[in-house]
């Protein structure tokens, strides 16, 4: 077999299954209020800045509009979010969060404090690795 096929000497495979297993730690806390993890993290960016362009969205987590449109069309369905057309620019998709939305923050609340307990990494091999990973994420945004 050849070496560079072994899947240990892949970088991809740590990050994947990683990814996976820290998501799923969210699982449980998202079950009650009813939201998936995506759901999580565009709430999380609307939080921080409402009334956002789908294109900003998209690019803030790194998802293509095919992937985050139809969670878009279910959120605003659960009452979560409304989309309009900005009146500048009929061709941008503008997401403003409901006051369900914004509610939805206060019951989220504790969510990261309960899942980094969770993960078995000191704060500093937390923080480096939140850095590391960052710097992979803007390099490959940057086409580097």
């Amino acid at each position: 077999m050849k070496q560079q096929l072994r899947l240990d000497h892949q970088l991809c495979f740590p990050l994947y299954a990683a990814a996976r297993k820290v998501t799923g730690l969210y699982t449980p806390y998202f079950k009650p209020l009813g939201i998936t993890y995506t759901q999580y993290i565009v709430f999380l960016v609307l939080w921080e800045n409402d009334d956002i362009s789908v294109k900003d969205l998209c690019s803030r987590l790194y998802l293509d509009s095919g992937t985050l449109t139809p969670l878009l069309k279910k959120m605003e369905k659960d009452g979560y979010i409304i989309r309009k057309r900005s009146q500048e620019d009929e061709r941008v998709v503008k997401i403003t969060l409901t006051e369900r939305g914004r509610e939805m923050e206060e019951k989220a609340a504790e969510i990261p404090m309960n899942v980094g307990s969770c993960i078995p990494l000191s704060e500093t091999e937390a923080a480096d690795l939140y850095t590391l990973l960052n710097k992979l994420l803007k390099r490959e945004a940057s086409g580097l």
